[in-house]
């Protein structure tokens, strides 16, 4: 792959500490949450990574909507990633709802889902790996 950007960030002291990114747009306090025994301050990895999966997925259903000309600028994606033991560690589970605009009817949202769960970056990097629920509201 031939990166067009590459993020940076650092995180210090794991599930208890900071996020910094490079450019220091990004500035966390991270905290474990209060179901998994933390102090519930601040921000997860989860919930970052929930930001970040619905964010690229919306935009990867801007595009397939674009291509086929089907106006989906209002649709809306939560992201809710859960984690739990698996095995000997940890793992994740991902539930994407998607609201489309009253305009997309419902098998035409059900396949402009299908296409962005194809070319979005973060359901290419989970497929395989993770669980990922796709959930047309």
């Amino acid at each position: 792959m031939d990166a067009l950007y590459t993020a940076v960030a650092t995180a210090t002291h794991g599930r208890e500490g900071r996020a910094v990114s490079s450019d220091g747009k990004l500035d966390l306090q991270l905290g474990i949450p209060k179901e998994m025994g933390g102090s519930g301050e601040g921000t997860n990895p989860e919930q970052l990574f929930a930001a970040g999966y619905s964010a690229c997925f919306a935009s990867a259903l801007g595009l397939v909507g674009r291509a086929a000309k089907i106006d989906v600028s209002d649709a809306a994606v939560t992201a809710e990633v859960g984690i739990g033991k698996q095995g000997e560690g940890f793992g994740l589970a991902v539930t994407l709802r998607v609201e489309l605009p009253e305009n997309v009817d419902e098998a035409t949202g059900r396949k402009l889902v299908e296409q962005a769960h194809q070319v979005c970056p973060y359901s290419n990097a989970t497929r395989g790996n993770i669980p990922v629920d796709l959930v047309i509201e």
